[in-house]
């Protein structure tokens, strides 16, 4: 048995695999102050709770944005799961080239949905990881990664404009009856969802310009069941939506570094 572990900034991911089977999942959120013995009861208790024993498992690849975190987990690894991890970073083998000019400041997270958005989908493809940024990856017909996006993700996006702004308010991240609102909730909706569907949009839209050709789209990230599905609603550039495209990297990574 394997467990995958995506560390982001707001939410963590943790992935049990009985060979290329996902038999459990779990979303925790990102505590950077939590010690590595907290998180092993942690975990120890979600397995548990699935019926698993932690003695099953036999291998551990990890994702991580929060450095702090990356030796915490690789020592719960190897004092609570008796394995060493495969930490997705420089040195490790990913069958993919990385041809852009600051290879090592790219995250672990954008590695291991490049490598599983080729994979399974074949290239030109688009990754693109809904979180607390929003970032887009772009990998070649020949299985290279040539580049990439960041932009705010939509919820701090949203946050700042709350926190800014005295008179507005939190509305509920959903597509408005129409574009051209008639109150101060369905404004902001138009603004904020249609507005970020434009966003994803046109940055697609010249990125495939750039590729001379249109890839295939996949969408992921720790907001992928929810803002994916509502931004892949509003516009016709989003091809599949795949929220657990980083663990299925991360499984194909430890399985060319597992020796």
């Amino acid at each position: 048995m394997l467990i995958t572990i995506d560390i982001g900034n707001t939410n963590s991911k943790i992935a049990a695999w009985d060979g290329d089977q996902m038999v459990a999942h779990w979303r925790l959120s990102t505590q950077r102050q939590k010690l590595t013995d907290e998180y092993a009861v942690l975990v120890r208790s979600l397995f548990e709770l699935r019926g698993i024993s932690i003695n099953q498992i036999e291998g551990c690849a990890i994702s991580c944005v929060v450095p702090p975190l990356t030796s915490v987990f690789s020592e719960l690894s190897r004092t609570y799961l008796n394995v060493d991890p495969v930490v997705i970073g420089p040195g490790i083998k990913t069958g993919m080239r990385l041809l852009i000019d600051t290879p090592r400041e790219l995250g672990a997270d954008r590695v291991a949905n490049s490598v599983a958005a080729f994979r399974r989908y074949g290239g030109p493809v688009i990754a693109i990881a809904f979180g607390t940024a929003t970032a887009f990856d772009v990998i070649s017909a020949e299985g290279d990664y040539i580049g990439g996006a960041i932009a705010p993700g939509i919820g701090i996006s949203a946050d700042a404009l709350f926190r800014a702004a005295a008179k507005l308010y939190h509305v509920e991240l959903a597509r408005p009856p129409r574009v051209i609102g008639k109150n101060t909730s369905h404004y902001m909706q138009s603004g904020i969802v249609l507005g970020y569907a434009g966003l994803v949009e046109g940055l697609i839209t010249r990125m495939w310009q750039e590729l001379g050709a249109r890839g295939t789209v996949v969408a992921t990230g720790g907001q992928a069941e929810v803002i994916a599905d509502i931004i892949a609603s509003e516009t016709h550039v989003i091809d599949h939506v795949d929220p657990w495209l980083t663990h299925e990297g991360l499984k194909m990574i430890h399985a060319m570094n597992r020796q």
